[in-house]
C-alpha cells in the first residue's frame, strides 16, 4: 500500500464492515490489488505468448480480463489488462503477485521487456451505487461506459466494471485520491473488501488467491463467457490443454453463484461435497465467499454440474451447510470437454 494512502485511511476513513446491500452506494479502498506494469519493444509479443487473452485487443480505451496459466491449462493468476502510454498494466491480487511477477519474469529471456511491480506507486479504489457515475463525474470526466472500457488522463486512470449499475476502478496518484476520496465520502459510504468481493459474487466476476492456483482451468470459473479467453489467437502457455477442453467431449464443471447458511465463515479454496460425486476428485471448490447482506454467505463456486443440479452440494464436513444455486446474470455457453478434463 502507498505509505502517504495508507495514513490517510487511518486518520480520515471509517470502514463500515457489515454486508450491505449490493445496490448501495460505496467506497471501497483496493490495496487488496497489486498492479505490474510491463513495457519494451517486445513487450506485447511477450505477453502474447503467456496470456490466454489477445493482447493486440488491448487499447487504451478497451481493457480486458485475462488468465496466465500453467502448461496443463491451469490458472496461476486472474488479470485485469489495461494500457496507457507505452505500458501495459495488470491489476491483480496482492497475495499472488510475487509468486506471478517471478513466473513471468523467468519467460523474458533475451526479449526487450521489463516486468515491474508498481504498486507502491499509485492507489487504487473503488466507486459503486447509482450515483457513482454522476458523483465521480465532478472529479474525472469522461468516464468510460460499458464493462471493460477504460479512460486513462492526467495520471488518472478508471476501469469500468460489468454490473447491474455503475461500478468503477480508480487508478491514480495519493494526492488525487485523497481529493477524489474525501469529496466522496461525504456521499458514500466508506465499505470493505467483503462488500467489493459480494459485487464480483452478484455479477459472476472470479478471481484466483493464493488458495486456488492451479485449482481451475479458465473454462471453469466461465472466462470464456467473460471474455478472457481468445480461441484465435494462436499459442501461449496452456493454450493445447485449453483449446482441447473448448472443442472436445462435455463440461462436467462450471462457475456457479451459490448461497450457504453457516456458523463459519467460508474461504476461497474451501472444498464442496456432495452424495451425487463419482469423480474421485470432490464435488468443487469455492472461488470467493463474503457475508450476504441478509444474512449467510454468498459464494462463487466450481462444481461438477450434476452434483449442482442435483442439488446436494455442502460445506465439506456440514451436510447441512446446503448450498443453494442462484442464477448468474450471464449465460454459461454450452462447450463440451472430454471426461479427460474433469479434474
Amino acid at each position: 500500500m502507498h505509505p502517504q494512502w495508507k495514513q490517510f485511511l487511518s486518520d480520515n476513513s471509517v470502514t463500515t464492515n457489515s454486508p450491505l446491500a449490493t445496490n448501495e452506494n460505496i467506497l471501497v479502498d483496493l490495496s487488496h490489488l497489486s498492479i505490474i506494469e510491463a513495457k519494451g519493444e517486445d513487450c506485447d509479443d511477450f505477453l502474447q505468448g503467456q496470456l490466454t487473452n489477445d493482447i493486440r485487443l488491448l487499447t487504451p480505451a478497451m481493457g480486458q480480463l485475462s488468465s496466465y496459466c500453467s502448461p496443463k491449462g491451469r490458472m496461476l493468476a486472474l488479470m485485469r489488462m489495461f494500457k496507457s502510454g507505452d505500458s501495459t498494466f495488470m491489476l491483480l491480487p496482492s497475495e499472488i503477485l510475487e509468486a506471478t511477477l517471478k513466473r513471468l519474469t523467468m519467460f523474458v529471456m533475451r526479449s526487450k521487456v521489463s516486468m515491474t511491480d508498481v504498486s507502491d506507486q499509485w492507489v487504487c479504489f473503488g466507486i459503486s451505487g447509482a450515483n457513482a457515475k454522476s458523483a465521480l463525474q465532478q472529479h474525472i470526466s469522461p468516464l468510460p461506459e460499458a464493462g471493460s472500457d477504460v479512460t486513462s488522463q492526467n495520471g488518472t486512470t478508471v476501469l469500468s466494471l460489468s454490473s447491474h449499475q455503475p461500478r468503477y476502478i480508480v487508478i491514480t496518484s495519493a494526492d488525487r485520491a485523497q481529493e477524489i476520496w474525501r469529496s466522496l465520502s461525504t456521499q458514500f459510504t466508506i465499505s470493505s473488501k467483503s462488500q467489493w468481493d459480494l459485487l464480483d459474487i452478484e455479477v459472476g466476476l472470479p478471481n484466483i488467491v493464493a488458495a486456488t492456483i492451479e485449482a481451475f482451468v479458465p473454462q471453469m470459473v466461465n472466462l470464456h463467457t467473460l471474455n478472457g479467453v481468445n480461441f484465435k489467437k494462436g499459442c501461449y502457455t496452456g493454450q493445447e490443454v485449453i483449446a482441447r477442453m473448448q472443442y472436445l467431449g462435455k463440461l462436467k464443471r462450471r462457475m456457479y453463484h451459490a448461497h450457504v447458511e453457516t456458523d463459519g465463515a467460508p474461504m476461497a479454496g474451501d472444498e464442496i461435497e456432495s452424495p451425487q460425486s463419482s469423480s474421485g476428485q470432490g464435488a468443487g471448490r469455492i472461488v470467493t465467499a463474503a457475508p450476504g447482506a441478509d444474512g449467510g454467505y454468498e459464494l462463487l463456486i466450481v462444481a461438477e454440474i450434476k452434483s449442482a443440479e442435483s442439488g446436494t452440494l455442502h460445506l465439506k464436513g456440514d451436510e447441512n451447510a446446503i448450498l443453494t444455486i442462484i442464477d448468474l446474470p450471464y449465460s454459461v455457453e454450452a462447450t463440451e470437454q472430454s471426461e479427460s478434463m474433469d479434474s
